[in-house]
């Protein structure tokens, strides 16, 4: 049912996601709007109790005529959770303004994108497309690899586990956007999504090293196996840059391009390898 709930959720994500609608982020803002303390158990309490409502809604609907309202819930949990159709609008509208070289445009959407980890002040035009692509990578990474991954390891009850996940990224951008980096580091949801990362971001790693231009990858994601310090982020976004090497940063529009066209070439290379897992029987 992973793979069949997967391929729904991906085509239902290109055809129709595009803006807040369907992202579980928007939806969750009424409800961080009224927390007023920060607390790393905190975090954890309101991510437990997410995942105890979609236990909760899967095991009500489990065996109910003949799971059709559980794939159903399934199919339409993972349009909330995987996707960024928000990110999505912000990247087409960067490229028309980078097309029409409207610089204050294009610095406003590219903020948008980079909103989590931003841009040095004072970057250089190289630097600044870099920064882009880095966080371009990343928003596919937070949006469609690691949530993947925590769908399909979590097996039947992989709703629950993707449920979790997404209701951190959804706090951490939340935070990141409406209160100070104190309060955020007072959540301790950095710290959580550090630890939760820290294997998808090597297996999306190892897939960048794999797709793109691996010579220097390949032993950097090798290094990163012992690495547990490191952010994700740096991880993950130095695997890609090394991939994306023989690339130059200089045109506003070919560079974040590239670095899209290498996260769908990944995502792609993941869902073939899940349905060969499943045609196989390692997965269900």
């Amino acid at each position: 049912m992973t793979l069949f709930t997967l391929l729904l959720v991906l085509l239902w994500e290109r055809l129709f996601k595009l803006g807040e609608r369907w992202q579980l982020d928007n939806r969750l803002e009424a409800l961080f709007c009224r927390t007023r303390h920060f607390s790393m158990m905190r975090t954890l309490l309101m991510t437990a109790v997410a995942m105890l409502a979609v236990f909760l809604c899967i095991r009500a609907l489990h065996g109910f005529f003949f799971n059709v309202p559980l794939l159903l819930f399934w199919v339409l949990l993972g349009v909330l959770c995987i996707g960024a159709g928000q990110a999505r609008l912000h990247y087409h509208q960067y490229l028309l303004a980078a097309s029409h070289d409207d610089s204050h445009a294009r610095e406003a959407m590219a903020n948008e994108l980079t909103l989590i980890h931003g841009i040095p002040p004072g970057s250089s035009e190289a630097a600044f497309l870099r920064e882009l692509q880095n966080a371009l990578l990343w928003i596919n990474f937070r949006f469609y690899l690691a949530p993947l991954f925590w769908l399909i390891v979590g097996g039947m009850w992989g709703p629950v586990t993707l449920g979790g996940y997404a209701f951190l990224r959804a706090w951490q951008s939340w935070l990141a956007r409406r209160h100070t980096p104190h309060q955020r580091l007072q959540s301790g949801i950095d710290a959580i999504l550090h630890v939760l990362d820290w294997v998808p971001a090597r297996l999306a790693g190892v897939a960048y090293a794999l797709l793109g231009h691996g010579e220097k990858a390949l032993p950097a994601w090798l290094a990163s196996l012992g690495d547990i310090h490191t952010s994700q982020y740096q991880v993950l976004t130095q695997l890609a840059q090394y991939s994306l090497a023989r690339d130059e940063h200089v045109d506003k529009i070919k560079t974040p391009k590239a670095a899209v066209s290498m996260a769908k070439k990944t995502t792609f290379a993941i869902v073939v390898v899940v349905a060969l897992l499943t045609i196989y029987g390692a997965l269900v």
